[in-house]
């Protein structure tokens, strides 16, 4: 069984998740130095020069892919960031998830308990973000089309979740995962991901804090454009695979 502080832990209080105030200037000058490359920027110059950076770990990985590709969403865009082949990478994978938990020690006000992720994008950058935050790292995968718990993994009563996603683009599996964490008597406490494509336009209540933020055109297959409807169109994410509940009802 997990075992989770009890009492409220909030910015502030006695809590080893969070830097201390000589700490947490350190670590913001760690942070922009190792990803950014400056000593002296605002938060809008230091996310620009901060996406640029983790785009260049894509290219460098293969993964920043072009074509037709239709997205977990189900809405279709000309660009595909496949986390999969970056996160393949373990010492890139550990840069990456070093500098996004520096972020969420930083800007998240309540101290997480647990990282939750979902199957199958979320599961190794959860891993690795727990591993980071030193917390348990459990994840959810759809059974019957429906986000679960399985093998033996589960939420402590009143556990302060922090849900950690590859990629966010329209906050659809968010709304899932926080039904499910509700569902088993946790509290969804923020999202951590690599990626928000969505440009910061996604608000499910609780905060959202990418690695970068990126405003990447989608379409829905009525607003497809001629150029894009021309292009074969591929299906390179795990939401379309067989979920649990399907593969042994057959």
């Amino acid at each position: 069984m997990i075992e989770i502080n009890k009492k409220i832990r909030k910015r502030g209080q006695d809590s080893s998740f969070y830097y201390s105030e000589t700490q947490k200037k350190t670590n913001i000058m760690s942070f922009v130095d190792r990803i950014i490359g400056h000593e002296e920027s605002g938060m809008d110059e230091m996310d620009a020069m901060n996406n640029e950076m983790v785009l260049e770990e894509f290219r460098s990985a293969g993964a920043l892919l072009n074509g037709h590709f239709i997205l977990s969403s189900g809405l279709h865009s000309d660009t595909y960031l496949q986390c999969a082949r970056v996160m393949m990478d373990a010492q890139r994978g550990a840069r990456l998830c070093a500098a996004l938990s520096d972020k969420v020690r930083l800007l998240l006000d309540t101290a997480p308990d647990l990282v939750i992720s979902p199957a199958m994008g979320g599961v190794v950058v959860g891993y690795e973000m727990g591993r980071q935050l030193g917390l348990p790292s459990i994840f959810l995968e759809r059974v019957s089309s429906h986000f679960a718990l399985r093998r033996g993994f589960e939420i402590p009563k009143a556990a302060r979740c922090l849900i950690v996603e590859d990629v966010v683009t329209t906050g659809l599996s968010l709304i899932e995962c926080m039904a499910a964490i509700n569902a088993a008597g946790g509290e969804s406490v923020g999202v951590a991901c690599l990626i928000d494509r969505s440009g910061g336009e996604i608000d499910e209540g609780i905060p959202i804090i990418p690695l970068a933020r990126l405003l990447i055109a989608s379409y829905t297959e009525e607003a497809l454009p001629l150029w894009l409807a021309n292009l074969p169109a591929v299906k390179p994410g795990s939401r379309s695979l067989p979920s649990v509940g399907d593969i042994f009802s057959v």
